[in-house]
């Protein structure tokens, strides 16, 4: 299927690894001018370089920025300049104990978590709208859905996340911007691999012997979600082959939510 990204413009936040870059060089094989973002322009500029590499003559460019600085926030939208798609993708994850959580961690989780997604969208969507097209899409995640026990302030900040999707969905009424949701499941990112490592090293066994121990036993696959797999909805919601779904949530969670709805 042709998606029909050629001359878009791309934003995604957090995309130096994991989903976000998968999204953006999803994107860029469709044909979309990509741009992409991480905290330091070390990252980014690796990143950028091996993009470019994987898909050759693509339109690939990038701002360094921490989302949670007001300041570089701000100079990241003013080179930022039209986008015609914003994937809300940056995120911060971890395993904690609800009673241990500080209140300066839950600041932090909800202006990464949400935030971040805040600023980007206030300042972009009005042009998508003004323009008579664009996409803004969340990823999120099925512990908005069933929040962890072991990740209360994850879930939480991520529900707070779908809400603010669905909430600037209505204000596309009768227009040809949409915004959508992803719910991934638990996804075999650069984050998680890196877990699963750090588990294995204190267990002192391979990390593949660990690999499907830790898939969720509600999973119908039975495995974790490739970043590329999320991406690939991600994508189909920023081309205009997805018109008819706004205010939407949809599952990339590999059967590991229970209920239809």
């Amino acid at each position: 299927m042709n998606l029909d990204l050629t001359g878009r413009r791309v934003f995604v936040s957090g995309s130096t690894r994991g989903i976000g870059y998968a999204v953006a060089a999803a994107c860029a094989g469709e044909g979309a001018s990509v741009v992409l973002n991480g905290r330091t322009e070390e990252k980014v500029s690796g990143a950028v370089t091996r993009l470019r590499k994987a898909v050759p003559g693509a339109s690939v460019d990038g701002i360094s920025a921490d989302m949670c600085d007001m300041e570089e926030v701000s100079t990241l939208l003013g080179r930022l300049g039209q986008v015609d798609i914003l994937v809300n993708n940056v995120g911060v994850f971890e395993v904690a104990p609800f009673f241990e959580i500080t209140d300066e961690q839950w600041s932090r989780y909800f202006d990464i978590n949400v935030m971040s997604a805040v600023r980007l969208s206030r300042a972009l969507l009005g042009g998508m709208i003004d323009r008579g097209w664009g996409r803004i899409i969340f990823t999120g995640t099925e512990s908005a859905i069933d929040v962890p026990v072991d990740m209360v302030h994850y879930g939480a900040t991520k529900a707070t996340a779908l809400a603010l999707g669905n909430g600037l969905a209505k204000l596309t009424r009768g227009t040809a911007v949409t915004v959508n949701t992803v719910l991934a499941g638990p996804t075999y990112s650069d984050g998680v691999a890196e877990a699963v490592e750090g588990i294995a090293s204190a267990q002192r066994v391979p990390p593949e012997d660990l690999t499907s121990s830790l898939v969720r036993s509600s999973s119908l696959i039975e495995r974790f979600i490739e970043p590329e797999e999320v991406a690939d909805l991600v994508t189909f919601l920023a081309s205009p082959r997805s018109s008819a779904i706004n205010g939407s949530a949809i599952r990339a969670d590999g059967g590991v939510l229970p209920t239809i709805i």
